[in-house]
């Protein structure tokens, strides 16, 4: 290929493809249909990470115009029902399928190779339904308490927020698996801590932006749900995979959904 896509590091290449890289991350985090290039994903998949916060909020505007276009005529239930999945379905379900999959490996008893097997598994365990079933009903708690305009804000900030949640603890833990193996492994590179702190600040100015000062209680809950499902993966597995960085975005969602509520109650 003479277009120069080959090697380079994550930054020259989304200097040179903002656009290509950006869509390889679109097409991964979502089911956004864009067939352009797409044969040429394979050499964008490391420097695509840089743009995981950005589709966040492609995601999340979707879904606050959707929910706040349906708000005059359906009950906050239901507006929660839509705004989950909204949050969900434009991943592909697949960082509920993390959720399911970490689930059975990590509640296992069994040492780490086979906890990485059973993760591999495509069949989902006794725990990954319950846990499935506890996350989605918490986040439908949460979801369907908030005032409208909290619920607008939280959808804003839940998708852009679990994106940021990615790219930290792929900075903080090692990739679990042997290098040739998951599908994780395709967006570890060495500037992943740059990365994550660039999606960090972006997460951040967002928080200020919508919260002001109410800010601190998504940052604490945030911050406690990534360091706490981390260092329980590390200690199980030694550290990520693909599975637990879908699990700890769907996890992170729920923090800041929590977090919500606990900033409309102290109003």
């Amino acid at each position: 290929m003479g277009s120069g896509v080959r090697g380079g590091s994550t930054w020259k290449l989304v200097g040179r493809h903002p656009l290509r890289t950006f869509c390889t991350s679109l097409r991964f985090l979502t089911i956004i249909p864009i067939p352009w290039k797409q044969d040429e994903d394979h050499h964008f998949f490391k420097a695509s990470v840089l743009w995981f916060p950005f589709v966040g909020l492609v995601i999340g505007l979707i879904a606050v115009t959707v929910v706040s276009g349906a708000a005059p005529f359906i009950p906050a239930s239901l507006l929660a029902v839509l705004a989950m999945l909204l949050l969900s379905g434009f991943s592909g379900f697949l960082h509920l399928d993390g959720v399911a999959d970490s689930s059975d490996g990590l509640l296992s008893s069994r040492p780490k190779e086979k906890a990485l097997a059973i993760m591999r598994d495509s069949r989902s365990g006794a725990m990954g339904v319950i846990v499935l079933i506890f996350l989605l009903l918490a986040k439908y708690a949460a979801l369907a308490d908030l005032t409208l305009a909290n619920l607008l804000t939280a959808l804003l900030l839940m998708p852009i927020g679990g994106r940021t949640a990615i790219l930290v603890s792929m900075a903080i833990l090692p990739y679990a698996r042997k290098e040739e193996e998951g599908l994780g492994q395709l967006f570890y590179s060495s500037q992943r801590y740059m990365v994550a702190l660039l999606g960090t600040l972006f997460f951040l100015i967002c928080c200020a932006a919508l919260l002001g000062s109410g800010i601190l209680h998504v940052l604490i809950l945030f911050s406690l749900t990534i360091i706490l499902f981390s260092y329980f993966c590390f200690q199980k597995l030694g550290g990520a995979t693909g599975d637990t960085l879908g699990a700890v975005c769907e996890l992170s969602e729920l923090s800041i959904a929590v977090a919500m509520i606990s900033l409309q109650i102290s109003l």
